[in-house]
C-alpha cells in the first residue's frame, strides 16, 4: 500500500473521478464509462465507470463499489483508485485463477457531485430495490410518518418543538427505534429521507445493465460496497450483505471477514433493519452465482450529526431560495458528516480496505469453494 494516502482523496467528484481514470490508465486496464443524463455542479460529465481486471468469463468475481450514496463517494473512490495503484494488489488479483475484480466508481454520481446522499430523483439507492414493476406494495413505515413534519420542518433550524417530539419518539421506542424509524427506508415522502422511491432510478437500472453482463459467467460473487456515516470515526465495520435467512451465506462473510461481521438482522450492527436493499439486485441478474457480500462501512461523525445534516440538506433541497451563506454551510455540513479530510481518517480507511479486500481474494480462492 502506497504511503502517500492523501494523494488519493479528493475535493471533488470531477478530482476523483480523474484519479480513478488515471490509476486504471497506469494500471493497464480500461474503464467503461456509463453516461449519466445530467451534469454535475461544475458542469462536468457524470458517469457510473466500470471496470474489469481479469477474465471475461472468470468464474470467480469481487465487486468492489462506491457512491452507492453519493457523497460518500470521496471515501470509496479514494479507496478504489488506492487498489488499483498498488502493485501488489494488482499482482494478487491477477494470480487467482479464473478471477475477475469489478470496480464500479460513483454508483450515485449525481450525489457524488452536487454533494447529496441521495440519487438525481432523490431517492436513496440502498431503499429503491423493490418489485416496482408488478406493483406489490410497498412497505409502509408507520415510525417514520409520526415524525416526518418534524424531522423536515418548513423552516431551518428546526425549532426545540420539532426536537421534543423525536425525543419523545425515542423516550418511547428507544433511540434504535427512532434510528429505525428514520433510516429504515419510507416510500411517501418524495422530499424526504430515505425516501426509496416508486420506480427503479437511473442508477438501480444502470447497475442491473452492468451486473447482468458483467455477472453471467461467474459461479462465485463476492461484493465490497463502500459506506460512510455509523459507527465510531475511522472504524470500518463489516455488516453482512445477504437474504437473513441465507446462513451458509453469513457464514462465509464471517470465515472469509472475521468473526466481526455484524448482522442488521440481529442488532449487531450499528445499522438499523433496512428495506429495498441493493443487494438483492445479484440474485436477480446473476442467479446462478453463490453470492457472498458485506457493506464495509466507515464510521465519521456521531449519528445524531449526521442525522441533522441529512435534515439539512433535504430542507435546503426544499427551499432553493434559502439564503447563500446558509446554503454553502449546509452543504458542507452534508460533506462533513460523510468525509472526515485528515490523514489520520484516511490511513485508516486504506488499511482497512486493503485488508477486507484482501481477505475477499483469499475467501473466493479457499479450498472450501464448490
Amino acid at each position: 500500500m502506497d504511503s502517500t494516502a492523501q494523494s488519493y482523496f479528493s475535493q471533488s467528484y470531477a478530482e476523483a473521478r480523474a484519479k480513478f481514470l488515471a490509476a486504471a490508465d497506469a494500471a493497464g486496464l480500461d474503464a467503461e464509462p456509463h453516461w449519466h443524463p445530467l451534469l454535475g455542479r461544475d458542469g462536468e460529465r457524470l458517469a457510473l465507470d466500470v471496470l474489469r481486471q481479469g477474465p471475461a468469463k472468470a468464474k470467480r468475481l469481487l465487486i468492489i463499489s462506491s457512491a452507492c450514496h453519493g457523497v460518500e463517494g470521496f471515501c470509496g473512490s479514494a479507496l478504489q483508485t488506492a487498489l488499483l495503484s498498488d502493485a501488489a494488489w494488482l499482482s494478487a488479483a491477477r494470480a487467482q485463477p479464473d478471477l475477475a475484480v469489478l470496480y464500479l466508481h460513483a454508483l450515485n454520481p449525481y450525489g457524488f457531485s452536487w454533494w447529496r446522499r441521495v440519487t438525481q430523483e432523490g431517492v436513496d439507492l440502498n431503499r429503491n430495490f423493490h418489485d416496482f414493476a408488478h406493483h406489490q406494495p410497498l412497505p409502509h413505515n408507520a415510525g417514520y410518518e409520526e415524525i416526518a413534519s418534524a424531522l423536515l420542518p418548513a423552516h431551518w433550524p428546526p425549532s426545540a418543538a420539532d426536537e421534543a417530539v423525536l425525543a419523545d419518539y425515542a423516550a418511547r421506542h428507544s433511540q434504535a427505534g427512532l434510528q429505525k424509524a428514520v433510516t429504515a427506508g419510507q416510500y411517501t415522502h418524495e422530499l424526504g429521507l430515505f425516501y426509496g422511491g416508486h420506480a427503479p432510478t437511473w442508477s438501480q437500472q444502470t447497475l442491473r445493465h452492468v451486473l447482468s453482463e458483467h455477472g453471467q459467467h461467474a459461479q462465485d460473487i463476492a461484493w465490497i460496497d463502500l459506506h460512510t456515516g455509523l459507527g465510531p470515526c475511522g472504524h470500518g465495520e463489516r455488516i453482512f450483505a445477504g437474504p437473513d435467512a441465507d446462513t451458509a451465506a453469513h457464514a462465509r462473510a464471517r470465515a472469509w471477514w472475521g468473526s466481526e461481521v455484524t448482522s442488521m438482522a440481529d442488532g449487531s450492527s450499528s445499522a438499523a433493519p433496512l428495506q429495498g436493499l441493493m443487494w438483492s439486485v445479484i440474485q436477480q441478474t446473476c442467479p446462478q452465482a453463490r453470492y457472498t457480500g458485506i457493506a464495509l462501512e466507515f464510521g465519521t461523525v456521531p449519528w445524531a450529526e449526521t442525522i441533522m445534516a441529512l435534515r439539512a440538506d433535504h430542507w435546503l433541497e426544499a427551499n432553493p431560495q434559502a439564503d447563500p451563506a446558509l446554503a454553502r454551510q449546509i452543504k458542507q455540513q452534508l460533506r462533513d458528516a460523510f468525509y472526515v479530510d485528515t490523514p489520520e481518517w484516511q490511513q485508516a480507511l486504506l488499511r482497512q480496505a486493503f485488508e477486507v479486500a484482501q481477505q475477499a481474494l483469499t475467501g473466493l480462492n479457499s479450498d472450501e469453494q464448490q
